[in-house]
This record gives structure tokens, sequence and C-alpha cells, in this order.
């Protein structure tokens, strides 16, 4: 549940240009889902977390997405990292590089994304397999 801090943070990040509505709604009730133990990891970051990412480095440039610019939202064990644009769809990436720029589009939103998060979760409890993320 989010706290204090993270409602502050959710409403930063609802200010940022980039920010998209599913996000601004899963800051202001979750905060942040922390998974180390599921594979690799799973992590999808906090607002303050995303922020400081974007302050950081800047936008990340996804070359077909509808809007090529968004903020890295979640990322795994392994340096994976998941992308969301202005319009709300995830994007991850193909390598660990923060330099490479290719990512494949894996969900439309983010309802969908934590939804195949929570399969991976099922499935990794019930096989010690992840599932593809």
């Amino acid at each position: 549940m989010a706290g204090e801090e993270d409602l502050r943070a959710a409403r930063a990040y609802g200010r940022e240009f980039l920010a998209f509505g599913d996000g601004i709604t899963f800051y202001e009730s979750i905060g942040e889902v922390v998974l180390p133990d599921v594979g690799k990891g799973c992590f999808v970051h906090s607002a303050r977390d995303v922020l400081h990412g974007l302050a950081e480095r800047g936008p990340v440039f996804v070359p077909l997405a509808d809007d090529p610019h968004g903020m890295v939202i979640a990322s795994n064990g392994e340096g994976l990292r998941y992308v969301a644009d202005r319009g709300g769809a995830i994007h991850r990436s193909r390598s660990a590089s923060p330099d490479e720029g290719e990512f494949d589009r894996i969900a439309d939103g983010l309802p969908q994304f934590l939804d195949r998060l929570g399969r991976c979760v099922v499935t990794f409890a019930r096989t010690g397999a992840v599932g593809d993320l």
C-alpha cells in the first residue's frame, strides 16, 4: 500500500509530461512491487525511482512506439528494462545494455502488464520457471 511519501511521489509523477493515467492510479494505490525471489527478480519501480531515473537519464527512446518517448517503470534481475510510453503501452528492452535501443511491445497498458506479471508469479510458484515477461 502506498504511504505518504509514495503519495507525494505519485502527485509529482502525475505532473510529469510522460505520465499516463494507469501509472498515476497504480502509484496512488500500490507504490511499487518488489519480487526479488521470483526468477532472477522483478521490480515495478516506485514513482520516486521512475522520476529519479528520468531526471538522471532523460526519456527512453522507443523507436517503434506510438509515442517514442517513455520512462523505465520496471526491471528484472537480469537488467532488462520495461518502459512505458506516454500512451501507457509497455515495452521490454531486448538487452540489459542501457545504450541498446531495441524494444518489443509486450503489453498495451499497465493492467495487461501487471496481469502478465501475476501469471509469471503463479507459474513460478507452481513450476519454478518464470515464463515470458
